[in-house]
C-alpha cells in the first residue's frame, strides 16, 4: 500500500513549485494585466488611490500592497483584484508598479 503525504513547505510556491526567491508567478501574471489607477473621494473628502487589476488574478496582492505602502509612506489595503493607498499617489504608484515588473503600456492613469 502506497501512501501519498503532501508536505506543505512555506519556502516553495504552491503554484509554480519554484522556491519563493525564484518564483515566476508574479512575473507571468504581470504580463497579462491591464491596470487602471484612479482616485476616489471617501468620507470627509479624503482621497484614496486605487490600482485595479483586470486580467490574471495570480498576483500576491498582500506583498504588493506592503511594498506600495512603504513606497508611498501611507496606509492602504487590498481586495480581490485591487490595491488601495491613502492619498493621491497615482504617478508614484505607476512608477512603483513599473519597477515591480508590470509593463508600462498596460498601466493607465485616469483622472
Amino acid at each position: 500500500m502506497e501512501v501519498n503525504i503532501k508536505i506543505k513547505d512555506d519556502n516553495i510556491c504552491q503554484i509554480c513549485s519554484f522556491p519563493r526567491e525564484l518564483c515566476i508567478c508574479e512575473k507571468l501574471g504581470a504580463e497579462d494585466q491591464q491596470i487602471r489607477i484612479y482616485n476616489e473621494k471617501r468620507r470627509w473628502g479624503k482621497k484614496v488611490t486605487i490600482a485595479k487589476f483586470n486580467g490574471s488574478p495570480n498576483i500576491d496582492l498582500d506583498n504588493l500592497i506592503t511594498k506600495a505602502k512603504k513606497k508611498c509612506a501611507s496606509g492602504g489595503t487590498y481586495g480581490d483584484n485591487y490595491i488601495e493607498v491613502q492619498g493621491d499617489h497615482r504617478f508614484k504608484l505607476k512608477r512603483f508598479l513599473i519597477k515591480e515588473g508590470f509593463p508600462k503600456e498596460k498601466i493607465l492613469i485616469e483622472d
